[in-house]
Formats: C-alpha cells, structure tokens, sequence
C-alpha cells in the first residue's frame, strides 16, 4: 500500500507519450491518422484545456483516455496505471457533449444508477447521490423526469453522475455547449469548486474565454499533432508591453504625456477605452435575485 501510495504522489493525473491512432479508411489499405505522436502531461489538481478545430483529434483522443478505443501506438496513463485497464477508468468521470440519459427516470433515479455501477450502495450511496444533486444546485427538481430538463439541467445533473463515485480525473467534452450564460456561470463555478476540493479537470470547450478564466493550462492541437502547450497565463500575456488604467485625461494632458514618453525613448502607442466584459454585463443584469 505504502508503494502505491508513493506512486500517486509522483505520477501526473494524466500522461501521453508518443500517443497516435490511426483509422482505416477502407481504401486500399490507406490509413486516417486522427492524433499524431501526441504527448501530453497533466498534473494532479489542474484544470488543463484540450482545444482544437472540429477533426483535431480531440474527441479521439477523449476516447483513448477513456479506453474505449485502443491506441495504434504510444502509451496512454491514468496516475500511473494504463488507461485500459479497469483500475484507471474507477478514477475517472465522464461528460460527454451531448450526453444521452434514459428521459424517463428522474435526476435522482439516473445519479443513483451511475452511484451503483461506481460501487457504492447503502446508507452512503444515498447520502452521496443527495450530495452531489445538492453540489450542482437541483435539489428542488431532483424527482422530476430528465425529459423535463433544460439544456442547462441536463449539463448539471450530467456533471452529478460525473462526480458521483469520487473519481480523481474528471473529463468533460464541452460542458457549456447550449447553455445559456446564466447556467455556463454556474457550471463554471461548479469546475473551480471542483479543483479546489483537488480534482484534476481535463476541459473542451470553444468557449475559449472560459478557458482563459478557468484553466492551469492548455494544448492545442490541430489535424491530430500538438502545435502548442503551455500555462494560460504565459501564453496570454506579454512581457514586452504595459497597460496603465487611469481616468479619461484632456486632450491637452494627453499630448503632454505622449511627449513626456517621448522624451524619455518611449512611445504612447494606443489610447483606448477599456472594455467590460459582454458576459459580465449579461450576469449583472439577469443573474442577480430580484
């Protein structure tokens, strides 16, 4: 035990190495590569982006993770253990997009059926299924149908299923998509409220301001290679440049200040306004209580 403990410690949350798939396209033996030598290393308790254009690779890859499809060559890990084996997929919970749930159970029957299959049963298995309906906010529509969910609920409660047998890993593929800005706030918070409790988050979204406000970091890939990879902050920002915010100044202050700069070597290059952010405006105006 005490060795298997060691190798949480040391082993990433997630790791590819060398990781390709190749489909066959039925023509003469030609072959379709959807992900090309990717390596990729996600720590334990970061929120790491998967971005990319549609055909980038991406859901194949999900799938790899997730050992529904094996890999042509490479490796693919969940803390150590391979990501075919049954050890490595306890550790995970899933989201997929367009997630398909039976309509007619209710939210609490259909977190109850995933707590069953994560191995739970008992006093704990309801305790946790009331936990973690509570944890994304649909207490009050916990016995209602799933066919009576909106977009936004049926993201929720699949986020509740997700979460359900405590897992470490959590994939979601495009958690917001169809959500309104009210419910992708919420999910949002739900993501950031998962990293705190030490969850590892492996995110896709095209939402990429989402991603810039919530992940550790991030890799894109495109036509199934990694063509970039680092922290969110580094790659966002620039250490070339500065922004000063101060009141609207005169005119007149203004070319002062140009040619204060400009004495000293230096050069005003852009006076802007700044700009509130639209989603923000949006919360502000219809996500308070009334």
């Amino acid at each position: 035990m005490a060795t298997e403990q060691h190798a949480d410690r040391v082993s990433p949350a997630l790791e590819l190495r060398g990781l390709i798939k190749d489909f066959s396209t039925g023509l003469r033996g030609l072959k379709l590569r959807a992900v090309d030598r990717l390596d990729l290393r996600v720590e334990a308790g970061q929120v790491y982006g998967l971005l990319g254009p549609n055909g980038s690779g991406k859901s194949t890859t999900i799938k790899m993770i997730l050992g529904l499809l094996a890999p042509t060559a490479g490796h693919c890990e969940v803390f150590g253990v391979a990501s075919t084996c049954v050890e490595a997929r306890r550790e995970v919970g899933y989201l997929p997009e367009s997630p398909y749930f039976y309509r007619y159970l209710t939210g609490r029957e259909l977190v109850r059926f995933y707590a069953e299959l994560g191995g739970l049963h008992g006093k704990a298995l309801a305790e946790r299924v009331a936990e973690v309906i509570a944890t994304v906010g649909l207490t009050a529509a916990a016995d209602r149908r799933i066919e009576t969910y909106s977009k936004g609920m049926l993201q929720r409660i699949g986020l509740a299923q997700a979460i359900v047998h405590h897992p470490r890993l959590l994939i979601l593929d495009e958690p917001t998509a169809g959500v309104d800005p009210v419910g992708a706030a919420a999910i949002t918070e739900l993501i950031l409220s998962l990293k705190a409790q030490g969850k590892t988050v492996l995110i896709t979204s095209h939402l990429l301001g989402q991603i810039e406000d919530i992940c550790d970091r991030v890799a894109i890939l495109d036509r199934g290679r990694l063509m970039l990879e680092g922290a969110v902050r580094e790659l966002v920002g620039r250490a070339d440049r500065q922004a000063l915010l101060v009141p609207t100044l005169p005119a007149a202050e203004l070319q002062e200040l140009r040619a204060w700069l400009e004495s000293r070597g230096h050069t005003l290059e852009m006076v802007a306004a700044p700009k509130a952010r639209l989603d923000q405006i949006f919360l502000d105006c219809v996500g308070k209580k009334k």
